[in-house]
């Protein structure tokens, strides 16, 4: 169960190898976190993942292994993660794929890109909200991004499939109201990690750790919406306003 400051003592990770899953299970095993089920495509990275969960205090740490591009698969995968819990006190959705400007007329990477950043994890999480149903209690946190909040030309795939899972999301929590599971939505700006290794700064950069440690101050305050750094919550109320014609010339 969540303690009194909404921290959890069991955890899975859907996308386990990802530098901010990575943090949150760090911050979290340092805690009370003490059950840690990790589940992504590559073996060789989780079984790194499960070594640092170990190394931060995780007593107990399994691998799933999964393929997001495999749709139907979504609810197998959660219930395997659940079995290997025994009981989940938070789910924690990190997987995506970014896209590029080149991917745009390319059928089979924009299906690759939308399946993996948003059917997928729709599939997980209607999964995941129906047994911690079950449980009557539990926590999911998904993370989203501020591309899903005003979708730029750049990474327009990206940022449309991030944009349907967050108002999913948004759709979910509302649904599972009075249940004893509650949805948060982590929107962070542009993340220095290995997923945009190479990628030019965008204004407000943040890091892993510091979404993770907005994740567990959100766990604390009960938030159904984190933003990462916070000022970007302000920030995009104002860029949600600006005219199209005026958006399209913004860089990036």
């Amino acid at each position: 169960m969540l303690d009194a400051f909404g921290q959890p003592q069991s955890l899975v990770v859907l996308g386990g190898t990802s530098d901010i899953a990575g943090e949150v299970v760090r911050t979290l095993a340092q805690r009370r976190c003490r059950t840690v089920v990790l589940a992504g495509r590559d073996r060789d990275g989780l079984d790194r993942s499960a070594d640092a969960a170990r190394a931060a205090g995780a007593e107990r740490v399994v691998t799933v292994v999964f393929d997001a591009s495999d749709v139907g698969g979504a609810a197998r995968a959660v219930d395997d993660c659940f079995d290997a819990a025994g009981s989940v006190d938070m789910v924690l959705l990190a997987v995506g794929m970014l896209s590029h400007q080149r991917d745009e007329l390319d059928v089979e990477r924009t299906r690759e890109i939308v399946s993996t950043t948003y059917a997928w994890p729709a599939g997980a999480l209607t999964r995941v909200a129906a047994r911690m149903s079950e449980q009557g209690y539990g926590r999911i946190v998904v993370l989203s991004s501020v591309a899903a909040v005003r979708v730029r030309r750049a990474n327009f795939v990206y940022a449309s499939a991030k944009a349907g899972l967050d108002a999913f999301s948004i759709g979910l929590g509302e649904a599972l109201r009075g249940s004893g599971v509650a949805v948060q939505i982590v929107r962070p700006g542009f993340v220095r990690s290995k997923m945009t290794a190479g990628l030019p700064d965008a204004p407000l950069a943040t890091t892993p750790e510091a979404v993770a440690r907005a994740i567990a101050a959100g766990l604390e305050s009960g938030a159904p919406v984190v933003w990462v750094p916070g000022v970007l919550r302000w920030v995009f109320g104002v860029l949600r306003l600006v005219p199209q014609a005026l958006w399209r010339r913004l860089p990036g």
